[in-house]
């Protein structure tokens, strides 16, 4: 009956949860080597740290320490079921005689533990990618970062890196991406703070003042603006200096209106007093822009990988493909970000070799002897 002293009601068996898909294979697996010991020497890289119950790795590693017994003493005493209990139980308080003969008939068939081993080598596979997703959210939505875009970066690489380990061991095998409902991108506004929307009007006004840097600030793009109407008005000068067209504030808010932002409610004099007030160097206020727009892509991806993890129904191979295509795009990001914080001179193009001169008469053919050739013959 429900406590009329607590807030919460009392649990029913309905609400314990079921044990999961790979409780069931652990179950398995240490059933078959407690029926068949020298099984143990087919599981591959399995270690006791792959268990998802202290228990069974603790049992795991009594089984990998002890030396299994002869198939004709162990059919006849049991000496491994009483030395397994003698080395675990110090590590594994719950263990009991009774609990090894539930593990035994929770085995279908010992043949197929190396099958049961990559299961559980795969939900262990799963949950350390969850974690390095967790990781990559955290450093990108982290404000007290001394150096954001680095620590984000390091942890990028860090989860390519274990997705490429992985592919390693678990072999790929044909089938269909994710189909995992991903969850929408956080919120700009949430992420960067208030200082976001001045710093993209400061590069707006100081680049309609000196327009001259904008060919060269071709790595940051109208998307990466937080505020949308800003990203209009960058498209509208990267499109003016392309053509070769003077750039201010009048020809700016000329090719706005050509861009239908107008008709949109914002009015021309709003237009000219954002870009009234030029301060700093456009490509300071640019890396600025840039910066938000990978940490927000860090984030997006670390929450879409996240969810591919969170999803049953994907394969470990599905799993490693969806998150290298997330990783795929926040590479992109990542390429326009490094070519922007190069050093100057690493941006100027390599010179070409001046091409050879074709002026001047052919050079002379060797002469050759008359009928050598028939000669020769």
């Amino acid at each position: 009956m429900p406590n009329p002293a607590s807030n919460h009601r009392d649990l029913a068996l309905d609400d314990i949860p079921a044990d999961p898909p790979i409780r069931f294979a652990e179950q398995a697996l240490l059933g078959a080597i407690i029926l068949e010991p020298l099984r143990i020497k087919t599981l591959g890289p399995l270690g006791p740290e792959h268990f998802s119950l202290a228990m069974h790795g603790a049992l795991f590693a009594a089984m990998s320490a002890l030396t299994p017994p002869a198939p004709e003493i162990h059919t006849r005493e049991p000496v491994w079921i009483t030395a397994l209990l003698d080395h675990a139980r110090p590590h594994a308080r719950g263990l009991t005689a009774s609990y090894l003969h539930t593990l035994t008939d929770a085995c279908p068939n010992p043949s197929h533990a190396p099958a049961y081993a990559q299961m559980i080598l795969a939900n262990r596979a799963r949950l350390t990618i969850r974690s390095a997703a967790e990781r990559l959210v955290q450093s990108a939505s982290d404000p007290g970062l001394p150096n954001p875009a680095a620590h984000v970066l390091d942890r990028a690489d860090a989860v390519t890196a274990l997705l490429d380990d992985l592919a390693g061991l678990f072999p790929s095998h044909p089938g269909s991406l994710p189909r995992t409902v991903l969850p929408p991108p956080p919120t700009r506004d949430t992420e960067t703070g208030t200082d976001a929307a001045g710093e993209e009007q400061l590069l707006l006004s100081t680049a309609a003042a000196r327009p001259a840097c904008l060919p060269e600030m071709r790595w940051l793009r109208p998307e990466d603006f937080t505020v949308p109407l800003h990203g209009v008005l960058y498209r509208c000068m990267a499109s003016l200096a392309y053509r070769g067209d003077p750039v201010d504030a009048v020809t700016v808010l000329w090719e706005a209106q050509h861009h239908g932002l107008l008709a949109s409610g914002t009015t021309a004099r709003e237009v000219l007093d954002m870009l009234a007030t030029p301060a700093g160097s456009p490509e300071h206020w640019g890396e600025q822009i840039l910066q938000r727009a990978l940490l927000h892509h860090a984030h997006t991806t670390g929450l879409h990988i996240h969810a591919f993890t969170d999803d049953p129904a994907n394969t470990l191979h599905q799993l490693i493909t969806g998150s290298r295509r997330a990783l795929a795009d926040l590479g992109a990001v990542r390429a326009r970000w490094q070519h922007a914080t190069r050093p100057a001179a690493a941006r100027q193009p390599r010179p070409q070799p001046a091409p050879a001169s074709r002026a001047g008469p052919p050079a002379p053919r060797p002469a050759t002897p008359a009928g050598s050739s028939r000669a020769s013959r």
